[in-house]
């Protein structure tokens, strides 16, 4: 039995190769859960996890943008000066009496900073000292692996890779000069270390790490379609997202995508 291209199916085939080049390659580059690390978990706020809302990573009202409840702020050791943001992790509470002992662990998006307090001891009160690694959760978060009255327990966690419904979205802020976007929604590491915007009469401009999870580019792009590129962190995947917001986009809005990392 033989096999050959004709003309049209082989120029097909080129182009199938190309958009492969383009979006990269997710199913090679997925991100693979980490070997299992101590470390200690505490609270904070109440069970609206309304205290959660905003945060250092700059997600703003994590219920309507997707993240919900299960989130954590990290110490300044995983913090990495914001590129943590994004990262998924299971928790589970161990080698204490306010464990929940059927429960395996829960997964947590990291979407905030948990400071140092150098005014405490670190083993006393200043979790989040550096060098410690710490992850203080919502309240919820926290009651689903442990009593929320044992206030601080030693747990287990892992980085894991986060799983998303969708694609990246792209959230707006600046001004007619500066274009500030916070992308959310990250899927397989969770994580962004470089960022390029397109607009339709540019070529790819860099953008530089802001704070958090948001990306700028001082450049004139309004009346413009924009497209991104984005490359993870931890898996240095890259993929293109073409088209993302239309010439006339707006600041404060969000934009949503069908590419996302796996």
């Amino acid at each position: 039995m033989s096999f050959s291209l004709n003309s049209w199916s082989f120029g097909f085939f080129l182009m199938a190769l190309t958009a492969l080049a383009i979006i990269g390659k997710p199913c090679l580059a997925a991100y693979r859960p980490s070997p299992w690390a101590l470390a200690h978990a505490t609270f904070y706020g109440d069970e609206s996890a309304s205290e959660t809302l905003g945060g250092a990573c700059g997600y703003g009202n994590l219920f309507s943008n997707g993240y919900g409840t299960d989130t954590a702020a990290l110490s300044t050791t995983l913090f990495n000066n914001g590129f943590a943001c994004g990262t998924c992790y299971q928790i589970k509470c161990v080698q204490s009496k306010w464990c929940y002992p059927t429960v395996k662990f829960t997964t947590v998006t990291a979407t905030n900073l948990c400071p140092p307090n150098w005014a405490e001891d670190s083993n006393n009160g200043g979790w989040c000292n550096p060098p410690r690694v710490h992850f203080d959760m919502s309240k919820p978060a926290f009651m689903k692996i442990a009593q929320w009255k044992a206030g601080i327990v030693p747990i287990m966690y892992r980085r894991v890779p986060c799983v998303t419904k969708g694609g990246l979205r792209f959230q707006f802020q600046g001004n007619g000069y500066w274009l500030l976007v916070y992308v959310m929604n990250v899927g397989g590491g969770g994580d962004i270390a470089k960022m390029w915007v397109k607009g339709s009469k540019t070529g790819w401009i860099s953008m530089s790490h802001n704070w958090g999870a948001s990306y700028q580019a001082f450049a004139t792009l309004r009346g413009q379609s924009l497209s991104f590129k984005i490359t993870s962190y931890t898996t240095k995947e890259t993929i293109i997202c073409w088209n993302v917001a239309p010439a006339n986009w707006n600041l404060g809005l969000t934009y949503s995508t069908n590419v996302n990392f796996h």
